[in-house]
């Protein structure tokens, strides 16, 4: 039992590379070595990047958009944006866009670990309240020329000669 074979390396332990030989610079003088610049560090041997110290805070990633914040802004641009391509039909999609981004703001600041996003909702909120205030008075002044043109129609008598 004696002729056993001595145990080979440790497979689970790292094995460090070999390093290589130093060699004489070339433009330097016998025995003189170059300063290292300010701040360096000789990293150790071995394996990896370089380790640098821990940040002296904790980074939290920011919470997703709420799933109605885009939505609501979305609306309202396209509410907005209608008045001018569109003749202002697209108006009609304003109180959605309202509702839908209260509804989002609200939950965004009942939970705001959860649920980011709240710039896209309050935006899609207020331009929902200007297209809504908008086709109102859209609408008021739809019924008032219609109003002129009957009264305006009524009173006019023609005369037959």
């Amino acid at each position: 039992m004696s002729d056993a074979e001595p145990p080979g390396p440790n497979p689970y332990q790292p094995q460090q590379p070999p390093q290589p030989p130093q060699q004489q610079n070339p433009y330097y003088p016998q025995g003189q070595q170059p300063q290292q610049p300010y701040g360096y560090q000789q990293q150790p041997a071995g394996y990896g990047q370089p380790q640098y110290p821990a940040a002296p805070y904790s980074y939290t990633p920011p919470a997703p958009a709420h799933p109605s914040a885009n939505t609501a802004m979305v609306l309202g641009i396209i509410a907005l944006a209608g008045i001018v391509t569109c003749s202002g039909l697209t108006l009609v999609l304003a109180p959605f866009a309202w509702a839908i981004g209260s509804k989002a703001v609200r939950e965004i600041d009942a939970n705001p670990t959860m649920y980011g996003g709240r710039s896209a909702a309050s935006a899609g909120k207020v331009m929902g309240i200007i297209g809504t205030i908008l086709l109102i008075l859209g609408i008021i002044a739809i019924i008032a020329v219609v109003a002129l043109v009957v009264v305006s129609d009524t009173s006019t008598t023609y005369s037959t000669y």
